[in-house]
């Protein structure tokens, strides 16, 4: 049984894997020099020990994690990219502990491979100033709240019970300070240094399907443009970047498009021009010719949902969503 066809609410038939694996992708060496010798202890009741951090370092790669079906039914596997700040944690269990993403596509027929981007997570960061020019950023749950559409600004507080959300808020905020947990250090302008780890991957395993959120969405959306002939179609969840409108020629032989987006974006000033600008991508492959789909959950009339559709407490029908169009792209066959 493929369930997106599940027996029974609970009765789900259980998955068949035949391997569960993990690599590195992308990565360049860079040399340090002229720091001096530290006097560090590592181990508990261990010594003090001579440390040199003179010499090459591997910086800008990328870690993934491949779930690999005994019996795959999509002809591609789908890529799950996660956000700013964020790791592949974000597809594995909501807040609350109810399956993620990566079960849904699983129960779907897929291979998935979730990847922790480059400097989040198991890919591991650099030195800075010595390597990376700047000091990582760390998110506060302050803004979290706000950016995340979870409440208005003035609505968070350090003591959950205190907290005001959003009306209809379909994100489970009691487990707001679980989520903020799985947040990771981030640092600003390493684009380059990403993409060039995205495109390494695509180049492993494409063709594939690419679903990306947030920042992960906004880097699926370049990373098709640069390599149309990996990529059999890319969902782009609430992302917050798109690239600059190219020409119509330019557009014409890119893959079909979906973006998705949640609720209370026209209220948050980010978030319009956020959307302003992935709309005018939209819009721009359409006139080319190109399929580009929105699926705006509120307009549909599924209301309530936060920057992270799928945490929210409706994430299974927002998955239902987008399989349903994945199903026209890259239709179940029987067992690979």
């Amino acid at each position: 049984m493929n369930d997106h066809q599940s027996s029974a609410p609970g009765q789900q038939a259980p998955l068949s894997l035949r391997e569960i694996r993990s690599f590195f992708v992308g990565g360049t060496i860079r040399r340090v020099q002229g720091l001096p010798i530290e006097q560090r202890r590592f181990a508990q009741n261990g010594p003090v020990r001579s440390i040199d951090p003179n010499g090459d370092h591997l910086c800008g790669q990328m870690y993934v994690q491949a779930y690999l079906q005994a019996h795959p039914t999509r002809r591609v596997p789908l890529l799950l990219w996660h956000g700013g700040g964020m790791t592949g944690a974000n597809w594995e269990t909501t807040p609350d502990g109810r399956p993620g993403w990566l079960t849904h596509f699983l129960r779907a027929g897929f291979d998935v491979y979730v990847s922790d981007a480059v400097e989040r997570g198991r890919a591991g960061w650099a030195r800075w100033p010595d390597i990376y020019a700047e000091p990582p950023l760390h998110r506060t749950l302050d803004e979290g709240w706000d950016m995340f559409r979870i409440g208005p600004r003035e609505g968070y507080a350090s003591a959950a019970s205190e907290r005001r959300a959003h009306a209809g808020q379909q994100f489970p905020v009691d487990e707001f300070d679980t989520f903020a947990a799985q947040w990771v250090p981030r640092w600003a302008d390493h684009e380059a240094m990403t993409l060039a780890a995205y495109d390494a991957l695509l180049l492993q395993i494409g063709p594939c399907v690419v679903l990306g959120h947030s920042q992960g969405g906004g880097f699926a959306l370049e990373a098709v443009r640069r390599r149309p002939h990996q990529v059999a179609a890319v969902v782009a969840v609430e992302p917050s970047g798109a690239p600059q409108t190219p020409h119509a020629q330019d557009l014409s032989p890119l893959p079909a498009h979906l973006y998705v987006w949640g609720d209370r974006i026209a209220d948050h000033p980010i978030w319009q021009r956020y959307r302003a600008n992935v709309d005018a991508h939209a819009a721009a492959l359409q006139a080319a010719g190109g399929r580009a789909d929105v699926l705006d959950l509120p307009h549909e009339g599924i209301r309530g949902n936060s920057h992270f559709p799928m945490m929210d407490r409706n994430s299974d029908a927002v998955a239902a969503r987008v399989l349903r169009w994945l199903d026209a792209i890259v239709p179940a066959t029987a067992a690979i």
